[in-house]
């Protein structure tokens, strides 16, 4: 894939809501390389169970 068409899409799963795996990981890589990284199934898990377990946090 071009890294126009990658950056595109990262703009578009930021403005819906999407967690981005890829910046993860690499966010995961570069600053804590000690921890162990979640799988892309974990790590979307995680990230929709944060969204919705914060009471109040939604409009609807």
């Amino acid at each position: 894939m071009s890294a126009r068409l990658e950056q595109l899409l990262a703009i578009v799963r930021r403005v819906i809501g999407a967690p981005d795996y890829a910046l993860y990981v690499n966010h995961m890589h570069a600053h804590h390389p000690e921890c162990v990284v979640l799988s892309e199934r974990e790590f979307e898990r995680e990230r929709l169970s944060a969204r919705y377990s914060r009471p109040g946090s939604r409009c609807c």
